[in-house]
């Protein structure tokens, strides 16, 4: 009978697995401490007294949520720290349209800039569809406490949201228009893509170089993707492949053996936002990379 039990509990979490990390994901920008909180859950929901639970889901959710609250006490100090943007670790090709449209980069980073229990009662409210009776266990507040910090959630993150969504073969064009711009210097073709207030993020951890500061507007932008244009001409950017990027079209490439995700954020295809990823520690699960390393 206890093998029994194991392995219907196991099948019970296996199912909902991939829903678990997509909330640790979203608690926590980190693709790689979602799989850890995930595997803690694993072992608690192992120990748990699952005879006398009457909703094993919720109870999944609370524990990854409470786990994901403890890991941000660490990873606030660490970010109150870092150097230079912080963007969340890539998070490639999501299958499901719903999936995609709540893991679009700009809203990952709206969750960023919320208090940890207003991004908890969003998530598990909002997005994850849990009353908020069920909310108030999960995160240790009242019901009506966990319904003011969903709704001031909500409104940054409705300010957050993306007014102009690119379809695949929209999105996989410009993103080959972008490229192309970018790496052969042809600025003008470049200068024409770019919305006039364009904001250019480039998160390299202070691990390896990128600018310490957003380039916000235009000419900044310009600036900057000029003497990329002329480093590309002696050191030329290797293409791995196109991608969606947290919901947004954009590519992986190689830069002197450094792994870099581009993902571009369009209004009337216009160019609005470039968010660059380089820091090598968020970049450990990047698909297709091998074969690419010289």
């Amino acid at each position: 009978m206890k093998d029994a039990a194991e392995t219907a509990a196991a099948e019970i979490f296996a199912d909902l697995r991939p829903r678990l990390i997509r909330l640790a994901y979203r608690m926590l920008g980190s693709v790689a401490d979602a799989e850890d909180v995930v595997h803690d859950a694993w072992l608690r929901w192992l120990a748990a007294d699952r005879e006398r639970m009457r909703d094993p889901r919720a109870l999944l959710y609370t524990i990854v949520t409470r786990l994901s609250l403890n890991e941000l006490k660490s990873a606030r100090r660490r970010r109150a720290a870092y150097v230079g943007p912080w963007l969340p670790e890539p998070f490639f090709d999501p299958e499901q349209e719903e999936t995609a449209d709540d893991l679009i980069l700009p809203l990952m980073i709206a969750l960023e800039r919320l208090s940890p229990l207003e991004r908890a009662a969003f998530l598990l409210h909002d997005v994850f569809g849990m009353e908020f009776d069920a909310v108030s266990e999960t995160i240790g507040r009242e019901a009506t406490t966990c319904r003011k910090l969903a709704s001031r959630a909500r409104a940054h993150i409705h300010d957050a949201r993306p007014r102009f969504v690119v379809g695949n073969e929209d999105g996989l064009r410009l993103a080959n228009a972008f490229f192309t711009a970018t790496r052969t210097g042809d600025l003008a073709a470049l200068r024409a893509m770019l919305a006039e207030d364009v904001v250019v993020y480039a998160d390299g951890g202070g691990r390896v170089p990128a600018p310490v500061r957003p380039l916000v507007g235009c000419d900044a932008a310009m600036e900057r993707f000029a003497g990329l244009a002329r480093l590309f001409a002696v050191h030329p950017s290797r293409l791995i492949r196109y991608a969606t990027i947290n919901g947004l079209p954009g590519f992986i490439t190689m830069e002197d053996d450094l792994v870099q995700t581009t993902a571009l954020q369009f209004e009337h295809e216009r160019i609005v936002a470039v968010y660059v990823t380089r820091n090598p520690d968020k970049l450990h699960n990047v698909p297709d990379v091998t074969g690419w390393r010289n």
